[in-house]
């Protein structure tokens, strides 16, 4: 089985994605979504660039927000990887297509495989080579970053179902925690995972404990 990858979002410190890079991490997250709690600035999103050392990559979070925002911090910043975490249609990965592009759905029982299919007939219209995975968040309205694990039973039926086949790599993410995300990675192989209020000590700190705990946790798995 390939090794799972591992990301940190909802990274707003320095200290914390070095926290995160030195135990193994494989990407942060950064979220520019203003309405996000944790959304932070381009000044401070500088300073944790800097403290990044190499081969692990900055993702940059964007939600329905504006393409051109999007090009120019990004590019501004220096960021090659961008999640996008709202409802933004396939034209719009297509005009990023400058970006490696990560799309959330929500893995809503209900609406899932519907949403994928609508995702795999848009791979063979329109240029999306850019898009490398689907990040499956917890159904709700809120853009991730809310602890509330995901319904991870009913994602392995969809994956037994054949619902994800033809698609880029599963990011499974929603809920995840240290004593958690092993069990997670048994049951759906994904390719990577994607933590944020999991790896917490409080509100936008991150703990190192938790961090290496997540990470050691996804290794043994």
């Amino acid at each position: 089985m390939p090794r799972t990858r591992v990301k940190i979002c909802g990274v707003m410190r320095p200290q914390d994605a070095v926290a995160a890079a030195r135990t193994g991490a494989d990407a942060i997250g950064i979220n520019f979504y203003p309405q996000a709690k944790r959304c932070i600035s381009t000044a401070i999103a500088r300073e944790i660039l800097h403290s990044l050392p190499a081969f692990v990559t900055p993702v940059a979070l964007f939600v329905d927000q504006d393409v051109e925002e999007i090009k120019h911090l990004a590019a501004s910043l220096g960021i090659r990887h961008i999640q996008l975490h709202g409802h933004e249609s396939p034209a719009t990965v297509a005009a990023l297509r400058d970006f490696t592009v990560l799309k959330a759905v929500r893995a809503s029982r209900e609406t899932l495989a519907a949403e994928l299919a609508i995702w795999r007939e848009a791979m063979e219209s329109l240029d999306l080579a850019n898009l490398h995975g689907f990040v499956l968040e917890t159904p709700g309205s809120a853009p991730g970053g809310t602890g509330v694990e995901n319904d991870w039973d009913a994602i392995a039926v969809q994956q037994r179902a054949g619902t994800f086949e033809g698609l880029p790599p599963l990011i499974a993410a929603g809920g995840l925690t240290p004593d958690n995300v092993a069990a997670v990675v048994r049951l759906l192989q994904p390719y990577a995972v994607d933590v944020s209020s999991g790896v917490e000590e409080s509100f936008g700190q991150k703990s190192p404990e938790r961090i290496a705990a997540f990470i050691t946790a996804v290794g043994n798995a």
